[in-house]
This record gives C-alpha cells, structure tokens and sequence, in this order.
C-alpha cells in the first residue's frame, strides 16, 4: 500500500522542477538586485554569461543523470524527497549555507553578486526547466 509520502516517479521529475526553478529565481533575483546597486560595466555581463555557461553545463548534465536516476527506480512510487540523492542534499547544503553565510557577512561584494548570482540563477531555473520538460515528455 503507497504510503501518504510517497509519489510517482514522474511527479519526482515535476517536484525536482519546481524546486529547482524556485531555487534558481531566487538565486537570480538577488544578482539582478545587486546589478541595481552598481555601477555596471560591460564585462560583468559577460562574467554572467560565462558563469551560467559554466554552470548551465554542469546542471544540465545533472539534471539528465537525476532524470535517469529517478526512471530507474524499480518502485512505482517513491518518497516525495528521492527527487535528490543523498550525496546532492549534501552538495545542496554545503552551497546553500556557504552562498548565505558567506554573504551574510559581507564576504562578496555586490559586484560579484551581481554577475556571479546573475548567472549562477538563470542555470539553476533553465535546469529547473529541463527537469520539467522531462516531466512532460515521459508523460506523453
């Protein structure tokens, strides 16, 4: 009998998606915040650009790795929180904590914020995305 925390492997893809996405506007808000707070040169663009590149990859490729993880779960329903492994909620800890922590004492400046969250936002929702998409075509 599935348990009332459980849920299908496909709604794992959705649930990964939407936390994902959330995490990544938040992200982003506060580098486009930061770009309101200084005065902008052309190249902190192309810092963005080169962060969410480096990023963008490195998200995508995980997001495919979780996708596979997740379909080939042998269970039909699964805990709603095996949308992560246990080796990601670390990673996701240790990044959130250190991003706040180190902010919160005035450890980067708002310039880096500005590009370095810019970029770092916008690949963390696109995979937010790419988990969603996937969503949709398995259930097609």
């Amino acid at each position: 009998m599935r348990k009332f925390y459980e849920v299908s492997k496909k709604a794992l893809l959705l649930i990964a998606g939407i936390i994902w996405a959330i995490a990544g506007f938040n992200v982003l808000r506060l580098g486009i915040i930061s770009y309101n707070e200084i005065v902008v040169k052309w190249f902190y663009y192309l810092f963005s650009a080169l962060v969410f590149s480096a990023f963008g990859m490195m998200f995508y490729k995980m997001s495919q790795t979780h996708t596979r993880r997740i379909l080939g779960y042998e269970e039909t329903y699964k805990p709603f929180w095996n949308f992560f492994d246990v080796k990601s909620y670390i990673i996701m800890v240790i990044m959130m904590s250190g991003g706040i922590g180190l902010r919160a004492v005035g450890v980067f400046p708002p310039v880096f914020v500005a590009w370095f969250y810019t970029g770092l936002g916008l690949a963390l929702f696109l995979a937010g995305v790419v988990f969603i998409v996937n969503y949709i075509k398995v259930t097609k």
